[in-house]
């Protein structure tokens, strides 16, 4: 019955802040101690803003992202000659290009001909990895494993393949994805039609199956906890090691309904790895074409992938 949904979060505790585990002394720089309350985030889960913990590596990290959004966005304004009411108008046909075929692949191109587009991509490419070396540092010092530093790297992959790998093995910077929302998705849909139909591309497949795929795990992992909440099934820990009628339930459940048993520790591994391999074998996809295969379509008509009409 209705009254036993728990989509929102129907009690918020109000109490001193959580500041964690204290750091081992010498080992980090302090957190900044500012914290905060959001009702708003409190319906869905911890209402808690804060403590915030940056260190070096995290300022390096926002400092770099922010001057290649300032560069994006300086030449974004400059295109629509530093107008304030045509750069909203216009905000999701600005672009900022790559280098033409002419240059190749030369990191010393002048700005106007595609030198920002290379700025802005060092200082993003910079901003990313700063940020996953952050992550990989902050595990290890809280004595965590280092799942969400290899997951990221992951999705870094495919940026790296788009931006910068992919461009690298073609000789030339006009390769790589501009910055700008419409311009990338006609980049993508140009770069279908080009090289014969993505769809034809069997890597690209399996990165659709595994996004699907991660998309539906995850929905119904979410959906089976909330479900057994009121059992205490969102304590996915204490459940592992001492199971309890939570995870009785939730695992019955899929064994009914899926065919399959999935345990509390058992989804999260599915899940990770449906979700890693989704930028994985989608990178793979990317870098193999043009470099190996210029037509998909005629690639999957010679291997009996796709039929000849």
């Amino acid at each position: 019955m209705a009254r036993y949904q728990n989509i929102f979060t129907q009690v918020q505790l109000e109490h001193s802040p959580e500041m964690g585990m204290p750091h081992k002394p010498g080992t980090s720089e302090p957190r900044y101690e500012v914290t905060g309350a959001s009702y708003w985030m409190g319906k869905f889960g911890q209402a808690q803003i804060g403590p915030l913990y940056l260190g070096w590596l995290g300022i390096a990290s926002l400092v770099t992202g922010f001057l290649s959004l300032l560069i994006i966005g300086m030449n974004f304004a400059a295109s629509v000659n530093w107008s304030p009411v045509a750069f909203m108008r216009e905000f999701f046909w600005l672009t900022l290009d790559p280098p033409s075929s002419e240059w190749g692949f030369s990191p010393f191109v002048p700005l106007n001909e595609g030198g920002w587009f290379i700025m802005a991509g060092f200082f993003l490419t910079a901003s990313v990895l700063l940020w996953w070396a952050r992550t990989y540092m902050r595990a290890r010092a809280l004595g965590m494993g280092t799942h969400v530093a290899w997951a990221f790297l992951s999705a870094i992959w495919l940026f790296l393949v788009l931006g910068f790998i992919r461009p690298m093995m073609m000789g030339s910077w006009a390769e790589a994805v501009p910055y700008g929302i419409f311009s990338h998705l006609e980049w993508t849909n140009n770069f279908s039609l080009q090289y014969g139909n993505l769809f034809y591309n069997p890597f690209h497949a399996l990165s659709i199956v595994f996004l699907y795929g991660s998309a539906l795990l995850f929905a119904m992992h979410g959906a089976t906890i909330l479900a057994v909440g009121r059992y205490g099934g969102e304590r996915e820990l204490e459940q592992i090691t001492d199971r309890g009628t939570a995870t009785e339930r939730a695992g019955l459940f899929w064994r009914w309904t899926m065919g399959f048993n999935a345990t509390m520790e058992s989804i999260h591994r599915w899940a990770w790895w449906f979700a890693v391999l989704t930028t994985l074998t989608g990178g793979i996809g990317i870098l193999l074409t043009g470099t190996v295969v210029d037509n998909w379509y005629l690639w999957a008509i010679e291997h009996k992938y796709a039929p000849e009409y």
